[in-house]
């Protein structure tokens, strides 16, 4: 059974480029390496395939019979490897990236940081998978996804973007309508905008310093979307618990004013998802490298 594997390929490449060079000092500058380290690795090729290849003297190299054969079948090698590196690490990264996030995050955060990313790399396309689920990345053929929290799958490499915590906030028109609530249990009594990712049949899980508090409204809206949640605030239909960087905008406007208790939700940890092989394509090693350069939450 034969001893040479894939890792012997270069090896092979460069007995063809000794070979067509004539010495292994000549193939040493072409390969810019040193004539000891370029006769080492055709010896381990040799030794790999069990025969000799080069007959050897202080003044010329001479092909074996064997060495013939091998020449003759190897001497495209040098070239297919090289086209083969110029695929893996192009001079300029190209092709279509794939990213999935919520359509707050990527409507309020990812799409405004693009053109930079679009003017430095301009052969790269990036397409948007725009989903208030998580994807399965692998089964999906997704690049890459900007979710909340770590992943606690092995197959995935979690790098984290931006931590805050979430708080209450509501509309003028709501609060003109029902008050300011002045106490967690004036609070219970209001109208809630519920996200089902962090509730479950609407109960309210808060925090104030160290204090935990939790009750289930009696009158609340359930959605699955960020983005609809804010919406939802926006238009006066009740609480929201928000994350303060997806409302600066409104709150700046004075559509949205934070309820004044000191009261906060869960944490939000943002991350930037994506799976875990040795080898990322060059065209998303370098989004991943842009988003995490960028910082597009702040």
């Amino acid at each position: 059974m034969s001893t040479i594997d894939f890792s012997h390929l270069k090896h092979m490449a460069i007995f063809v480029t000794v070979v067509e060079a004539g010495s292994f000092a000549a193939a040493a500058r072409k390969l810019h390496s040193s004539r000891s380290r370029v006769s080492e690795q055709v010896a381990q090729f040799e030794a790999a395939a069990g025969m000799r290849l080069l007959h050897r003297s202080t003044r010329q190299l001479a092909l074996t019979s064997e060495g013939e054969k091998v020449y003759a079948k190897a001497k495209m090698l040098p070239q297919l490897i090289h086209e083969i590196e110029a695929v893996a690490s192009p001079a300029e990264p190209s092709g279509r990236v794939a990213i999935s996030t919520t359509h707050d995050i990527a409507i309020k955060h990812l799409i405004p940081v693009l053109n930079e990313f679009q003017r430095r790399y301009p052969k790269v396309q990036v397409d948007l998978i725009i989903s208030d689920q998580k994807m399965d990345l692998i089964a999906e053929q997704i690049d890459m996804a900007i979710r909340i929290g770590l992943p606690n799958d092995d197959s995935l490499i979690g790098r984290v973007m931006y931590e805050e915590r979430s708080t209450l906030y509501a509309s003028p028109t709501y609060l003109k309508e029902h008050g300011m609530p002045k106490s967690i249990e004036e609070l219970a009594q209001h109208k809630w905008i519920s996200l089902t990712q962090m509730s479950q049949n609407g109960e309210q899980n808060l925090q104030h310093e160290e204090q935990h508090y939790h009750f289930t409204p009696s009158h609340y809206h359930q959605t699955n979307s960020p983005l609809v949640a804010q919406s939802m605030t926006l238009a006066g239909h009740g609480i929201g618990v928000l994350l303060p960087l997806t409302v600066k905008e409104e709150c700046k406007a004075g559509l949205l004013v934070p309820i004044g208790l000191g009261m906060s939700a869960f944490s939000a940890v943002f991350t930037l998802v994506y799976p875990s092989r040795r080898q990322v394509p060059a065209r998303a090693r370098v989004l991943i490298d842009y988003l995490l350069e960028v910082r597009m939450f702040g």
